[in-house]
């Protein structure tokens, strides 16, 4: 079997690459890899020469730009990995509102094009980001422990609960640009997959974590804290009262693999396309708690609060992922204590991985 994977050198894509090479599951084929990048990502280059090592055919390539697909072979699957994943995209002053779309719909337009000609089917890794920004901010929140945590006695929307957020939960804008591209493209990318018979998923991903991730606060925030407070950088809680109590769950990509494999052996229609992947409960910590964890690693290192409340802030974000348990039998396995202790090893072999990945 041959995958093309997009943003191979990636953290996301690059793990995979690795992974799926590795892999030896009799219940699929042998996989060769091919990946696409257009290595615009500080720290993307850093990537390359070990997946060339590892076998894996490396194409440099724009997805933006039809032309650079014409250059790649006929495969069976594309995991497309390759975004602006940054929910700050086109309102941060360093991209461009038209750049986001033409990075993440656009792209996907021309990979969904590429689909249709070779019959191949296709992988969205989408994100969390999804979901509607106004109730998310709006649910009920209680703080335990320095962390924030839905508040059970009181009513909560459809596709919010202890859990976490289901893919029930409402999907209306405003969900930032970077929200809405994402959800385009899921749209799009199940429309071309009725239209034109190839199979298509929908992998929505919390927080992607472990090591090797670039280390930055819009793109890797589990990274980019330890990174930063190891090497004693300027550190900030914004927003939420500046207490830190901002709560996410942390998945780690090899996590995934167990599901992509199942995908990709899948045959027959499907009832649903559309899946949540994360850490759930017991994968989610708050900014407080990540400090608190990096007190006890490596020291006392103060932390700023700074008041100013930014657009598209959420201070809670947790993956319910019981329709992955319930049709893939799909839990996390990698526990959050694991993924901090990997990113956190990492940091000490790599004292120049802020500058590397352009923090």
């Amino acid at each position: 079997m041959k995958i093309l994977i997009t943003g191979a050198c990636g953290f996301v894509g690059s793990t995979l690459a690795a992974a799926l090479v590795a892999q030896t599951d009799a219940t699929i084929a042998p996989v060769e890899i091919v990946g696409l990048d257009n290595l615009s990502r500080r720290g993307s280059e850093f990537n390359r020469p070990k997946l060339a090592a590892l076998g894996v055919k490396l194409f440099h390539g724009d997805l933006r730009c039809l032309e650079d697909l014409r250059q790649l072979p006929r495969v069976d699957w594309v995991i497309d990995a390759a975004a602006n994943p940054s929910v700050l995209a086109g309102i941060d002053g360093k991209s461009s509102s038209r750049s986001v779309f033409d990075h993440n719909l656009v792209s996907t337009i021309n990979l969904l094009e590429y689909c249709k000609e070779y019959r191949a089917g296709f992988m969205l890794l989408s994100t969390s980001r999804v979901y509607s920004i106004l109730p998310l901010a709006r649910l009920p929140m209680v703080e335990k422990y320095g962390a924030f945590v839905v508040d059970q006695s009181q009513a909560l929307p459809i596709g919010a609960s202890d859990k976490g957020v289901s893919e029930d939960f409402s999907t209306e804008p405003p969900i930032s640009l970077y929200g809405s591209s994402k959800l385009a493209s899921e749209l799009l990318a199940l429309e071309y997959g009725q239209t034109f018979d190839f199979p298509v998923w929908i992998n929505r991903c919390g927080v992607l974590a472990g090591a090797g991730q670039f280390g930055r606060a819009d793109q890797g925030i589990f990274a980019f804290w330890i990174n930063a407070y190891l090497r004693r950088r300027p550190l900030k809680y914004i927003g939420f009262g500046g207490h830190g109590w901002q709560a996410r769950d942390a998945l780690h990509p090899l996590d995934l693999l167990s599901v992509l494999k199942k995908q990709f052996a899948f045959s027959g229609t499907p009832s649903r396309r559309i899946y949540n992947f994360g850490g759930g409960p017991a994968g989610t910590m708050s900014l407080w708690q990540l400090s608190d964890w990096c007190k006890q690693h490596f020291g006392e290192h103060p932390i700023a609060a700074d008041l100013v409340e930014r657009k598209f802030d959420v201070p809670w974000m947790v993956m319910d992922y019981s329709r992955a348990t319930a049709d893939w039998n799909w839990r996390p396995q990698i526990a959050l204590e694991k993924i901090l202790d990997e990113i956190a090893a990492h940091a000490e072999r790599n004292p120049d991985w802020l500058t590397i990945s352009g923090a």
